[in-house]
């Protein structure tokens, strides 16, 4: 048996399928989260009889006439692969806008059970819909349900009226039969019925108290929230806390636990091989494997306070009035208003953020959105700002605040730039957006959410990371004649001599050794992998406490050793950030952009961004430093202009279409 389970975008779709099913899927407040089917299997106390029941998370959906590539995967599933029911998620707050969906898939002679979803908050307010009517009216099943409590939620009543209603048929509210679906004005007529019908059976079931000149508490805090100007130094103050919670005071304190358990087992392994342990297995299981991935897990506890903080905030339904205030600017470049939902997604991995773009119907709009959702900064970006912040700045929250914000700048100056460069310097954008009513988080929900995230980080360090140091230690342990390297000549070293030309390009960025250079180079297999071959490639056990920051040998501080000043610190961290992002990322830029031309020219103009963000940052930080220029001040000079040269070739020629 398959249930599909079809609904509007922020109707709770998602929500009643992890409570019926166990799974844990996102849940967000505006439509493109779920941009993909998902698929579970019942909970057992709702398939007592265990019986081969699949239930299919489909996208969000306003009609089953698509406009957006979200919406035809849920028409084509429920056409082409034929579930034996329909689970018709309505949103008990809003009938009018929901019961235009509804009125479409009783059309398809598949059995629809309604599920009258967030039922409490109608009696909240004061309202009241008569079920069994509405039953009558539609010519199926309604059961109300409340899909964020525990208890007697209808998750029991709705799974029963579904299995009954297998193989029952469907009688159609309308018939849609002679619509001719290549005549616009055919098409517009059956639209303008449906909605009379759902008009008049809204007025027969629903009561509703209006107060229309009243302001309620939402409207208030919306006024604050999502003011057009006063709600942006709001949101940095907002992330300003997040940070310093999560990186400066209660992530270190739980790091600096974890991080002396590794220290303990680092100490363990080495005690445990003594001298009788070949000094080559000895280096690359202990300072490769051990020290690298220890590195890199050191930070978890931080990454997972951040995501704690960061889903308490979306549950709230703040995140949702961030996308709203954002939306004004991003009109104004030539992206699409829906184009923020994708970036906010990226804050916690890039690839589901550039997969969330095919909810934007232009194409244009979608491929550059593509491009620059990887410059928010991901959890894989993380472990790298916290490095950096911890060693060089002090943990001082306003590090990774102002990645965030500087991230936000280049989208929208990449965007002006690329709207240049296409020559579609005159689209009109357009963004409807469903906010969701404020509501105190649901902890639990957070805690699961970031579990889910930081088994995902886990997985990541024992696999990809965990491989890719091993190589790192091994082309550092070896020279290209496959003979062990001396001690102080590792720049005799496999990984020296590849990293080496790299590290000449980026002398006027501030960061010139070769070992930073090929830190940089892992990084583009996972971002993680900088902190990880950094450790390796220093030989430090870990990074979290800045009062320990020392070598295996106890030679130096690490900021001593990597030889940064804060500028050229502050100009990697931003280099890292801000080129391409990791090799799966840049995979689902391939299968969202659907074009090599977009694809090759979003990696290069990444890789340009990046270096000219990190030149500025270097070179006027310095100057402010010191009083006088960088290192590699000319050719970098140079370097700059000829790409701030290609890029302005490439705008005049874009500009030339349109004229």
């Amino acid at each position: 048996m398959k249930i599909a389970l079809t609904g509007n975008p922020n109707s709770g779709k998602t929500t009643l399928f992890n409570g019926i099913t166990g799974s844990i899927e996102h849940v967000g407040n505006w439509a493109g989260v779920t941009v993909e089917k998902k698929e579970g299997t019942l909970k057992k106390n709702l398939n007592p009889n265990d019986e081969n029941i699949v239930v299919v998370d489909l996208p969000g959906a306003y009609s089953m006439s698509p406009f957006t590539s979200e919406e035809s995967i849920t028409r084509d599933f429920v056409q082409n692969e034929n579930p034996d029911v329909i689970i018709n998620i309505v949103d008990a707050t809003n009938l009018s806008r929901s019961l235009f969906f509804t009125t479409q898939l009783l059309e398809l002679n598949i059995p629809v059970v309604v599920a009258l979803n967030k039922s409490d908050l109608v009696e909240k307010k004061g309202n009241s819909i008569d079920v069994e009517l509405l039953s009558k009216e539609l010519g199926c099943p309604v059961i109300e349900t409340v899909s964020v409590q525990g208890g007697d939620n209808g998750h029991k009543e709705l799974i029963e009226a579904a299995k009954s209603s297998v193989g029952k048929g469907q009688v159609a509210l309308l018939d849609s039969s002679q619509v001719d679906y290549a005549d616009k004005n055919s098409v517009e007529e059956m639209d303008k019925a449906r909605f009379e019908a759902v008009k008049s059976i809204v007025e027969k079931v629903e009561k509703r108290e209006v107060f229309s000149n009243q302001e309620n508490k939402q409207d208030s805090l919306d006024r604050i929230l999502a003011h057009p100007w006063l709600g942006i130094p709001i949101f940095a103050v907002v992330m300003w806390a997040v940070f310093s919670i999560s990186q400066t005071y209660v992530g270190p304190f739980v790091a600096d636990f974890l991080v002396g358990k590794i220290d303990q087992f680092y100490a363990f392994v080495e005690g445990a091989m003594g001298d009788s342990v070949s000094p080559i297995l000895s280096t690359l299981l202990l300072d490769g494997i051990i020290g690298g991935v220890g590195a890199v897990v050191g930070f978890l506890p931080l990454i997972m306070v951040l995501f704690f903080l960061l889903a308490l905030l979306e549950d709230s339904g703040y995140l949702a009035r961030v996308a709203l205030i954002m939306d004004r600017f991003f009109k104004r470049v030539g992206l699409s208003g829906k184009s923020i939902i994708p970036m906010i997604i990226g804050t916690g991995c890039a690839i589901p953020g550039v997969m969330a773009t095919r909810t934007i119907k232009d194409e244009t709009q979608r491929r550059t959105t593509a491009m620059l959702t990887p410059f928010m900064p991901c959890g894989a970006k993380l472990p790298v700002i916290a490095l950096f912040a911890g060693v060089f700045f002090k943990e001082a929250a306003w590090v990774g605040t102002s990645m965030y914000f500087l991230a936000i700048i280049l989208i929208v100056i990449s965007a002006l730039i690329i709207r240049k460069i296409t020559g579609e310097d005159k689209v009109k954008n357009y963004f409807i957006m469903e906010l969701p009513e404020y509501r105190i988080p649901s902890v639990k929900r957070a805690f699961i959410s970031m579990m889910d995230r930081a088994k995902a980080f886990i997985i990541k360090a024992a696999t990809i990371i965990l491989i890719c140091n091993v190589l790192v230690q091994i082309m550092q342990m070896y020279n290209w004649s496959f003979q062990v390297v001396a001690e102080g000549a590792e720049s005799t070293s496999i990984l020296a001599s590849i990293a080496h030309p790299f590290a000449i390009l980026l002398v006027p960025l501030g960061f010139g050794a070769w070992q930073l250079a090929a830190a940089a180079i892992t990084g583009f297999i996972a971002k993680e992998n900088v902190v990880g071959t950094l450790a390796v490639v220093y030989g430090v056990t870990n990074f979290i406490d800045t009062e320990e920051l020392s070598l295996v040998s106890g030679a130096s501080s690490v900021e001593e050793v990597m030889g940064l000043t804060a500028a050229a610190a502050l100009a990697y961290l931003a280099f890292n950030l801000f080129t391409p992002p990791c090799f799966a990322a840049i995979g689902a830029m391939n299968a969202e952009m659907e074009s090599k031309k977009w694809v090759f020219g979003a990696i290069g103009f990444q890789l340009s961004m990046g270096y000219v963000v990190a030149f500025l940052i270097y070179q006027i930080g310095t100057l402010v430093q010191t009083g006088s220029i960088g290192v590699g001040f000319v050719p970098g000079l140079i370097a700059v202009l000829c790409i701030i040269g290609f890029i302005g070739y490439l705008m005049n020629k874009g500009s030339k279409k349109t004229a």
